[in-house]
């Protein structure tokens, strides 16, 4: 009877508690590491996806290694992302480079995609590539882009952030550029802020 009556007071408190009595690592939040140039640090995109993230009901903390006109190269030779990665707090690294869609970008792309990969696999998070856009005045080379960003993702067996892709169809479809800024090719704050969707979506964050 005592043993029953134990069980009985055990679910009850669990109940009471939310249902998460069994699962306090729910409250844990999600790290992300943001790596790119000014694509990812204009308008603090950071800043808009851990904001989509909490109107989705979602913890999670950010961080962001970004500087003017690096590409993945320029990180890697730095070593401040190999340090960060290493560190092992992080569940998903975010790439993010030029529009690369000359067979240049699309070798470094792929090298050094490769080789973060392999930090990752190390230190337990899912790599990620934020696939971004041509500026208005080299819109020919879209195609391009999409296609290195996709072979990458893929050659790495990484998740694919279709923003480029996505907007794209937007810019086709529509002819509203008002995701971009005056300058044709960086983000406007809406255009961040769509970037922070299409992000959190493709990462598969929502419960």
């Amino acid at each position: 009877m005592a043993v029953i009556f134990f069980r009985f007071s055990f679910i009850l408190l669990s109940a009471l508690l939310g249902g998460d009595f069994h699962h306090p690592e729910k409250e844990q939040p999600i790290h992300i590491l943001f790596v790119g140039n000014s694509l990812t640090y204009a308008n603090d995109l950071p800043a808009l996806f851990k904001q989509e993230a909490r109107e989705n009901k979602i913890k999670v903390k950010v961080k962001t290694l970004a500087k003017p006109n690096y590409a993945l190269e320029d990180h890697w030779l730095d070593g401040t992302l190999q340090l960060e990665i290493a560190k092992g707090k992080y569940d998903y690294i975010i790439l993010q480079q030029g529009p690369s869609s000359r067979q240049d970008g699309k070798d470094m792309l792929l090298n050094y995609g490769k080789k973060i990969k392999e930090l990752c696999e190390l230190n337990d998070c899912k790599l990620a590539f934020f696939m971004v856009w041509p500026s208005r005045q080299y819109y020919s080379s879209f195609p391009g882009v999409i296609s290195n960003y996709e072979f990458a993702a893929e050659q790495t067996d990484a998740i694919i952030c279709p923003v480029g892709k996505e907007w794209k169809t937007h810019f086709d479809r529509t002819g509203d550029f008002s995701f971009l800024s005056e300058d044709g090719f960086h983000p406007s704050l809406k255009g961040s802020k769509s970037v922070a969707k299409i992000i959190f979506n493709y990462l598969g964050l929502s419960k």
